[in-house]
């Protein structure tokens, strides 16, 4: 996955101690982005916006509030996640993604 023409924003974001870290850009058209990478770990996030996570190295195994099912994500794929929700990411090595806020 590449982008062109963003703006990078330096600053990192860190959470859980610095076991995931991104970075936004913001597109050309105003979409803002995060690209990271999460370390092994379980970690759970809640969500403002709607969000699609695309997961492009490594592997997750996600299970989003409300739901039963624990899915595995490899390279490649992608989940949703709704607005005022959240999710529970498990890592087993490092995994790298890239956050598209879909409001």
């Amino acid at each position: 996955m590449q982008f062109e023409n963003v703006t990078a924003l330096a600053k990192a974001n860190l959470y859980f101690d610095g076991k995931v870290v991104s970075h936004s850009i913001i597109t050309p058209d105003g979409e803002k982005k995060t690209l990271g990478v999460i370390l092994a770990g379980t970690y759970h996030f809640d969500t403002g916006a709607p969000e699609r996570m695309d997961i492009v190295d490594g592997a997750c195994w996600v299970t989003i509030d409300g739901s039963e099912a624990n899915s595995e994500y490899d390279a490649g794929t992608f989940f949703d996640v709704a607005g005022n929700s959240g999710f529970t990411i498990e890592v087993a090595e490092s995994c790298q993604y890239v956050c598209s806020y879909l409001a």
